[in-house]
């Protein structure tokens, strides 16, 4: 992928949420400002997030006699949060690959 949204991901952080089409947000900045730090906030809140619907799963699956609804209510939520917590992962992979030698 040449220009377009790969020169700001290498320009910027990756942010945890996305614009209103659904296209993805990136900050540039040294990573000390207020949007940094929500950021960070948000991406801990989303992975504790996902902790606490993976325990919720294996209960849930434990169990021998769970409706179909619930099921799909679960993968549904499992899904979101995967989706997540891979833009967590992809917006601090990029920041550690950016950064200078010591």
């Amino acid at each position: 992928m040449t220009g377009g949204a790969r020169d700001h991901a290498v320009a910027g952080r990756l942010l945890p949420w996305s614009r209103a089409d659904g296209g993805p947000c990136y900050l540039v900045g040294d990573g000390t400002g207020y949007v940094s730090r929500l950021a960070d906030e948000i991406e801990d809140v989303q992975i504790d997030m996902a902790d606490h619907l993976l325990g919720h799963a294996a209960e849930l699956l434990a169990e021998h006699r769970v409706a179909g609804a619930e099921l799909h209510y679960l993968a549904r939520r499992l899904s979101e949060s995967l989706r997540d917590v891979k833009r967590v992962a992809e917006s601090r992979g990029a920041r550690l690959t950016r950064r200078p030698p010591p």
